[in-house]
């Protein structure tokens, strides 16, 4: 492991416990919008797919990189499309040090709505990194996510794969798939709502919510609109001559 990421590594254990309880449940102001981050090194065309989370706390659109992490994508649609992450919560707030770092969980947490676990796509593979916005799978071991995710609130570098990992522990970091469009007020405002002093347990006691937080629908919405092109500003009229 590399020095400096035993601490979050640590804190992110709670993560991979709360994930495997998804499988077996039955059940500061806010930061402007941040835009997708770029893909890093990325040379195929972008194939993105846009999914509004609503909630009872507002809105949250994702914007889904297909074309880069075509599996986890495909799975989460699944959910999706089957109206499965339909009453799904965010129910974890994980604050680290400074201003808005840490990051919000959420999931499906009736266990018969969840679906087989997905193959791991680690970001050495899709080259899509934990930037503040990005929205990524929490798992046990590499291949165990189902319908767990998180939503980072400041960029994580330490969630990453190391460079060349080929998906398995150790260094194969989660499953980064896409990007929070619209509605980072709504995520600040959910990971800011009261934490309970006594749920959760071990490193993840404190950053369990009081009330949890219901997905009341997530749909496929339509791409936005291209932005309008600026129009070319007139030239400057010629000055006067004698």
């Amino acid at each position: 492991m590399v020095p400096g990421r035993t601490r979050r590594w640590s804190l992110l254990l709670g993560t991979l416990v709360l994930a495997g309880l998804a499988s077996t449940a039955s059940a500061q102001g806010p930061a402007p919008v941040v835009p997708a981050a770029p893909v890093a090194g990325a040379t195929a065309p972008a194939q993105l797919v846009y999914v509004r989370l609503t909630t009872s706390a507002g809105a949250i659109t994702l914007e889904l990189d297909k074309a880069h992490a075509p599996l986890t994508v495909a799975n989460f649609l699944k959910y999706v499309d089957a109206k499965r992450m339909d009453g799904a919560v965010f129910y974890r707030a994980m604050h680290l040090d400074g201003d808005h770092q840490g990051l919000l969980q959420g999931g499906v947490r009736d266990g018969a709505k969840l679906l087989p676990p997905v193959a791991h796509e680690p970001t050495s593979k899709t080259g899509i990194l934990h930037k503040a916005g990005t929205i990524s799978m929490a798992r046990f071991a590499p291949g165990s996510a189902t319908a767990d995710f998180l939503i980072l609130l400041s960029d994580m570098p330490s969630l990453d794969a190391e460079p060349g990992n080929s998906g398995t522990d150790p260094g194969a970091g989660f499953a980064a798939f896409g990007h929070v469009v619209d509605g980072m007020e709504t995520v600040h405002a959910i990971w800011g709502m009261p934490r309970s002093a006594t749920k959760g347990e071990g490193v993840m006691k404190g950053e369990i919510l009081e009330n949890e937080v219901k997905i009341v629908a997530a749909r496929r919405i339509a791409p936005p609109p291209p932005p309008t092109p600026q129009a070319a500003p007139s030239p400057a009229p010629a000055p006067a001559t004698l």
